[in-house]
């Protein structure tokens, strides 16, 4: 079994059970992917496989060389494995190993929202909305922090950057998985906007765990 594989999310939809019961799914393309390098400790210090995914309309010199006799793939991942002996340059890995019920962890990038205020950043609850409070019912109010410590402490909550941040949605479930064509449902929402490239590893279970 690999430790993972490429995709992309779809979009979400909902799917109607046998019983009636309709559930929010996650809709994933994942794979087919292909194996682009093997790292292995004597060589590389670690043991490693390289996966690409996505068909590349260019190459640049190093990257036709280092893809020489493989297709052209659009994205590079690497996932570290300790069974790499079975494993040859150029082998396909999909999704014929995950079977419903199964669970995964799903990375990727969350949805991008520009600029925020704290309001909806972190959901303070903004001023009053009386008192003489016309333009500062979303304002972050003061900052100040006395004479001691006299300053700004690091990780002060203010409006920034918010969303596009590297995510894992654990232990979603398996709904489906349709080796044929590609096609992975998953129980929740997925990390990430339509379209954005994400990284689905299975989920091992320990003796020790009641999942």
């Amino acid at each position: 079994m690999f430790p993972g594989i490429i995709g992309k999310k779809i979009g979400m939809t909902q799917l109607f059970l046998e019983n009636g019961e309709a559930i929010a799914v996650t809709a994933i393309e994942a794979g087919p992917s292909v194996v682009t390098q093997v790292k292995s400790q004597a060589k590389d210090g670690y043991n490693a496989i390289q996966l690409g995914f996505g068909k590349a309309k260019r190459l640049t010199s190093p990257q036709k060389g280092h893809l020489q006799g493989i297709d052209k793939v659009r994205y590079l991942h690497e996932f570290r494995n300790e069974d790499i002996s079975s494993t040859k340059r150029g082998e396909k890995v999909d999704i014929s190993s995950l079977n419903s019920g199964d669970l995964v962890n799903v990375t990727g990038f969350s949805k991008g929202r520009g600029f925020a205020g704290v309001v909806k950043r972190y959901h303070f609850a903004g001023g009053p909305k009386t008192h003489g409070q016309s333009d500062r019912h979303r304002a972050p109010g003061s900052i100040g922090a006395t004479t001691s410590p006299g300053r700004v402490l690091k990780g002060k909550h203010m409006a920034g950057h918010m969303g596009n941040r590297k995510t894992t949605v654990h232990n979603l479930e398996v709904i489906q998985a349709d080796s044929n064509r590609s096609l992975l449902l998953l129980k929740g929402a997925g990390p990430g906007a339509n379209g954005s490239l994400v990284i689905i590893r299975k989920v091992v279970r320990s003796a020790s765990t009641n999942l």
